[in-house]
C-alpha cells in the first residue's frame, strides 16, 4: 500500500514524550498535564487552556537507577517512567494526575514527589482513589474523588476554568477525537484493510499523547486519505489476531506481531481504543462530570474490578472484538510483574480457549519488546497455528 503521508510525522511525534505539537501548545501558553491510567478521565485534563498527555517513556534503555529505587519485581512501565521523570524527561509537565489503580504506579508517583522530579513552583502531583465496584455510592465517591483532588487542584494552582460549560466544550473536542479513531478502526474488518495495526496504533497514540487542537488537522486529513487508499491486491498477511491485556504504549510490539504474519484488527489494552475512544454522550439533565465518571466505570475494562459482572465483561469484550474484527486468533499478554493482569491472562487465557473456543496465545513480555527473538519465535509459531487451523478448516485449500 502507499505509506500514509503523514505517517513518518507521528513516528517522529512518538520519538519523546515533550514533542513537537506539545512544545507548540507550551509556546503558546497551554498547560501540560500527566497521566497515565484510563481511570483519570481523559477529557478532564483538557479543559480550559490545558491538554492532556498519558505518558511514556520511549527509546527507553537502562532502568538501573529507577530499579534501585522501585526493585525489579515493579513493573518496567513504572520504573521507565521513573527513570525518565529522573533524567529530566518530564520537566514540561504542569502537573500530574495520578489515581490508585495499581501500588507499582503509585510507586511511580510517589517518587516523582520524593525526588522533587519536577521543580515548577505551581507543579502538582494528586493522587484519587479508585472504587473496586460499580456502584451507586462508589460512583459518587469517584466524581466527589474527581472534583476535589483533580479539577479544584487544577484551579486552586492555575486558575483554570473546569466549570459544567468547560468540561462540556472539552467534551465535543474529545469526541471529535473518538469519531475519526473509531471510523478508521472500522477499516479493519474488511477482509483486505486499507491500514494495518502498527499504522493505527500509531495513530492512536499520537492521539493519546499529543494536544487535541493540534493533532486534530492531522487526524482529519489521515482519515480522509484512507477513504480513498487502495489495499495491496494480495494481503500481506496470513492470519488476523486479536490482543488483549495490560498496558502497550510501544508500536514496535504491534510491529513485531506483523512482522511475523499477522495482522492486529483490534487492541483491547490500556493505551488502545477499546476503551479509551468511545464518544461520550451528554444530556442536559446532570452535571457533565458526573456523566463522565459513570461513563469511565461503566466502559472501564481494567483487571482491577473483580465484581462478577466486570469478569463477565471483560471476557465478552474480548470475544466480541475478535468476533466483529474477524480474527483468527487472540493474543492475551501483560508486562511482567504486572499483578492485576498477571492473573486475568493466566485464568481467562485458558477460558477464552476452553469456553468460547477461540485459540489463543498467553505472554507475558517486556516493556521495550521490539528485540525479543523468544517473543518473535512465539508469534511465528501461532500465525502458523492459525494458518493450518484455517486450512484444516477449508479442506485443505490455503
Amino acid at each position: 500500500m502507499k505509506d500514509l503521508k503523514h505517517l513518518i510525522y507521528f513516528e517522529n511525534l512518538l520519538d519523546n514524550a515533550d514533542n513537537e505539537l506539545v512544545e507548540k501548545a507550551k509556546a503558546d501558553g497551554k498547560l501540560a498535564i500527566g497521566y497515565t491510567c484510563y481511570h483519570i478521565p481523559e477529557v478532564l485534563l483538557n479543559v480550559d487552556n490545558c491538554f492532556s498527555v498519558r505518558i511514556r517513556a520511549p527509546r527507553t534503555g537502562s532502568i538501573d537507577i529507577a530499579t534501585y529505587y522501585m526493585s525489579n519485581y515493579t513493573c518496567e512501565y513504572a520504573r521507565a517512567l521513573t527513570e525518565r521523570g529522573i533524567e529530566g524527561g518530564f520537566n514540561f509537565l504542569d502537573g500530574l494526575a495520578g489515581v490508585d489503580a495499581c501500588s507499582m504506579m503509585n510507586r511511580f508517583y510517589e517518587h516523582f514527589e520524593l525526588l522533587k522530579m519536577n521543580s515548577k513552583p505551581n507543579f502538582f502531583v494528586t493522587h484519587t482513589d479508585m472504587p473496586y465496584k460499580v456502584e451507586g455510592y462508589s460512583v459518587k465517591a469517584y466524581i466527589k474523588q474527581m472534583r476535589i483532588r483533580l479539577l479544584d487542584v487544577m484551579t486552586e494552582k492555575y486558575g483554570v476554568d473546569t466549570s459544567d460549560a468547560a468540561i462540556r466544550k472539552a467534551v465535543e473536542e474529545h469526541n471529535e477525537v473518538c469519531k475519526i479513531l473509531t471510523e478508521i478502526g472500522q477499516m479493519r474488518k474488511a477482509d483486505n484493510p486499507v491500514i494495518t495495526g502498527y499504522e493505527y496504533h500509531i495513530l492512536n497514540l499520537v492521539s493519546y499523547t499529543c494536544p487535541k487542537k493540534y493533532i486534530l488537522p492531522y487526524l482529519r486529513e489521515t482519515l480522509e486519505e484512507l477513504k480513498g487508499r487502495k489495499p495491496d491486491a494480495k494481503p500481506a498477511f496470513r492470519a488476523r489476531v486479536a490482543i488483549v491485556g495490560s498496558e502497550i504504549d510501544d508500536p514496535e510490539f504491534t510491529k513485531l506481531i506483523e512482522e511475523c504474519g499477522a495482522r492486529v484488527v483490534s487492541d483491547r489494552y490500556c493505551f488502545g481504543s477499546t476503551p479509551g475512544r468511545e464518544v461520550i454522550e451528554l444530556n442536559d439533565s446532570e452535571p457533565a462530570l458526573d456523566q463522565i465518571c459513570r461513563f469511565y466505570m461503566q466502559h472501564s475494562e481494567c483487571a482491577r474490578y473483580i465484581s462478577d459482572d466486570k469478569v463477565a465483561q471483560r471476557r465478552e469484550t474480548a470475544d466480541r472484538l475478535a468476533k466483529e474484527y474477524n480474527a483468527d486468533g487472540i493474543i492475551y499478554e501483560q508486562m511482567k510483574f504486572c499483578d492485576f493482569w498477571g492473573f486475568e491472562r493466566a485464568l481467562v487465557s485458558h477460558i477464552m480457549a476452553d469456553e468460547y473456543k477461540w485459540p489463543v496465545l498467553s505472554i507475558d513480555r517486556p516493556y521495550n519488546a521490539k528485540s525479543s527473538g523468544q517473543l518473535r519465535t512465539r508469534f511465528q509459531a501461532f500465525v502458523e497455528s492459525l494458518e493450518i487451523k484455517r486450512i484444516n478448516k477449508n479442506g485443505g485449500v490455503a
